[in-house]
């Protein structure tokens, strides 16, 4: 952060003049983490996704500088868990809208460079398809750029997960070895460490996904895991959140956005 301003990088934490203030000192760009309330199988959180969002989020900012991070939006789309208890599911438009919402809100106060994530998979083709009618929402001077690119997320946490030591054919991309490990590290009280399950092991083939689409994640996992949380460690979670952040910051960085071109 520019001199002077406190280290507070929380947009619903600070007051409107510590905001104005930022805003003025040339802190300009904003994060919004998108997340999920989801079945995680019967070893984690609903909320799971959104705690991850935020803890990226929190890191992309302190590794940027000059960065706030805008209040996480928990609930995404997620119809296809809703066959277990306490998942909470919005319509894509409903989704769209909220993003929408505060991507005008924070351009009319002056920041011009909003960088968007999910914690959430489910949410990223949402995203990639709403991208263009956001960009269309705020003046042409403010960019936004989101990350929607899922198989790089995935082959980036089978890399972390390799290179701490982990089995990479436990990564499956839900409730997994890596969001198991992610959690030990960000929310290590909500792991249920005598509930760990494996789940649907290997790639999911076309036709899976198709099915998964039309009758939800029960169709191919029972449990609702995709992978296997057996091996989790803080180090493979330390190891996939700094590569995620990574990817992220250098996605946002780079100028470009996985989920179309720089406006």
């Amino acid at each position: 952060m520019a001199r002077g301003y406190p280290d507070q990088i929380h947009l619903e934490q600070m007051s409107h003049e510590e905001v104005a203030a930022a805003l003025a000192q040339g802190c300009t760009t904003v994060v919004i983490p998108l997340g999920a309330v989801e079945q995680h199988g019967p070893h984690l959180s609903l909320g799971m996704d959104a705690d991850h969002a935020e803890a990226l989020a929190e890191r992309i900012a302190r590794s940027r500088g000059a960065t706030l991070v805008a209040p996480t939006i928990k609930t995404g789309c997620s119809s296809h868990h809703l066959p277990f208890a306490g998942t909470i599911s919005l319509r894509p438009e409903t989704l769209e809208a909220i993003c929408l919402d505060y991507c005008a809100s924070l351009a009319r106060h002056g920041f011009t460079r909003i960088l968007i994530h999910s914690g959430h998979i489910g949410n990223f083709p949402i995203l990639k398809d709403m991208l263009g009618r956001l960009r269309a929402a705020v003046p042409s001077s403010v960019e936004i750029l989101a990350f929607t690119d899922s198989t790089t997320w995935i082959d980036t946490w089978r890399d972390a997960v390799r290179d701490a030591g982990g089995n990479v054919s436990a990564v499956g991309g839900h409730a997994d070895i890596a969001e198991t490990s992610l959690m030990m590290v960000i929310r290590p009280d909500s792991v249920r460490q005598d509930r760990l399950e494996v789940g649907h092991l290997g790639g999911l083939s076309e036709a899976d996904l198709e099915l998964m689409w039309k009758n939800g994640i029960r169709s191919v996992s029972p449990n609702g895991v995709i992978g296997s949380p057996f091996g989790s460690s803080r180090q493979i979670g330390e190891a996939c959140l700094a590569a995620v952040a990574d990817l992220l910051i250098e996605t946002f960085d780079g100028g470009s956005s996985a989920g179309g071109a720089r406006r």
